[in-house]
């Protein structure tokens, strides 16, 4: 049995993290929504009208999950430490000042860094 202290996490991370990121992508998929990531799915919808290509669906859907990991860990919603390969230990709210999801998503940033699969920039006009 997990302690309380998993639980307080697992709940968190489900809330804040899996079910932000299911919400975000359902609210993409609202013919309200005019944002670059709706626009795309649109674009890519199968002739049928009944899906979305999965080539252009998945990468936004584990960005948007990875975002709202990191946002979780800015908001201070969930307090993790790394410890480096150097063995330094960095409280992740604190010392990220609250940008993690920014240097994520950004254009030049983390996915443009450290990818070697497909993403999609929608900041890419902004730099």
């Amino acid at each position: 049995m997990p302690s309380q202290e998993i639980e307080e996490f697992a709940k968190a991370l489900v809330r804040h993290v899996r079910d932000a990121a299911v919400e975000s992508c359902d609210a993409e998929l609202r013919q309200t929504s005019h944002s670059p990531v709706a626009t795309r799915w649109r674009k890519a919808s199968t002739a049928d009208g009944k899906g979305i290509d999965p080539k252009v669906l998945i990468p936004d859907c584990v960005d948007q999950t990875i975002f709202y990991l990191l946002n979780a860990i800015d908001q201070e919603l969930l307090q993790l430490l790394h410890k480096g390969s150097s063995g330094t230990t960095v409280d992740l709210p604190v010392d990220g000042h609250g940008e993690l999801g920014g240097w994520f998503m950004a254009s030049g940033g983390w996915r443009a860094k450290y990818s070697e699969t497909r993403f999609h920039d929608d900041f890419a006009d902004l730099a």
